[in-house]
């Protein structure tokens, strides 16, 4: 198969599995701490990395990767889901979901700064006019929204695009599997101390929904999702795929009506509808 068309395909996947990411967070932030859910997803996920890693026996990255893989675990597997399950705590996942429109353009400036990458100029107009949309839609809601969310999910997007541009980079060396295995087992011991810490007095109270969201964010989010989409960004361009983050929102959106029965409104709709012909738009010039 050819590279690029492979790596869009993985990269595809791995939209498909992050679009649940939200939805299942507010599911089970409803619930849990926030820190206590981050450790704990990221603590599940890395013991099962750890378990492929020892399985494949795969060799330690060497000293010049521990920097970056750092950064990849500071990214994607504390910050962006810390950030998002607190500011779950203030917007419904439906409104959060919408800003999930800024992660190419995240994606794509990381790509240029860590990656190499150099888009066109015509990329960047319409990368940025999405990016327009995305923020005027958040002021605009401004009052019937929350201040706080939206600055925790915009502070999530730049967290997160850095992890994405810093893993799909070392993805090209060390594997895309390899690169989020390493990561979460560089943060392994204090995520176990921190969801032992935060761990609730009893989880009798807590029901199957919550449970299931907390399944789903570790096993799929955190681990699955990533082996798909560092692949697919190592193989067809940090910036070119990247422009797939445009279908989550729709997917996302989707989800947050038929599962969590949020309210879907047209005006939530229509600036995902925008920001996706935009970003598709500069998807023609990233190369």
């Amino acid at each position: 198969m050819d590279r690029t068309l492979s790596g869009w395909l993985n990269g595809f996947v791995g939209v498909v599995i992050f679009s649940g990411s939200l939805p299942a967070t507010r599911v089970a932030v409803m619930q849990f701490d926030p820190v206590f859910l981050t450790a704990a997803r990221a603590a599940i996920a890395g013991m099962l990395g750890l378990a492929l890693l020892a399985l494949f026996r795969e060799s330690r990255p060497s000293r010049r990767d521990i920097v970056p893989l750092i950064v990849v675990s500071l990214g994607v597997v504390v910050g962006f889901p810390l950030l998002t399950a607190l500011a779950l705590q203030h917007v419904t996942s439906a409104h959060s979901i919408v800003f999930i429109g800024l992660l190419p353009l995240s994606t794509a400036i990381f790509g240029v700064i860590r990656g190499g990458e150099r888009p066109k100029p015509l990329f960047w107009l319409f990368s940025g006019l999405g990016s327009a949309l995305v923020v005027g839609f958040a002021l605009w809601q401004g009052i019937a929204a929350s201040f706080v969310g939206d600055a925790l999910m915009l502070a999530a997007i730049v967290v997160c695009g850095l992890g994405y541009a810093e893993g799909a980079r070392l993805s090209r060396e060390l594997g895309g599997w390899q690169v989020i295995c390493w990561a979460l087992v560089l943060a392994l011991p204090l995520m176990l101390v921190i969801a032992a810490a935060m761990m609730p007095p009893s989880f009798s109270g807590i029901g199957p929904s919550a449970f299931a969201g907390l399944a789903y964010v570790s096993l799929f989010s955190m681990l699955i999702g990533f082996v798909f989409w560092y692949r697919g960004l190592a193989q067809g361009g940090i910036a070119a795929v990247g422009q797939l983050q445009l279908l989550q929102p729709f997917l996302g959106l989707a989800l947050a009506a038929t599962l969590l029965h949020e309210t879907v409104s047209v005006s939530m709709f229509a600036v995902t509808v925008a920001v996706i012909v935009c970003v598709a738009g500069a998807r023609k010039f990233a190369r």
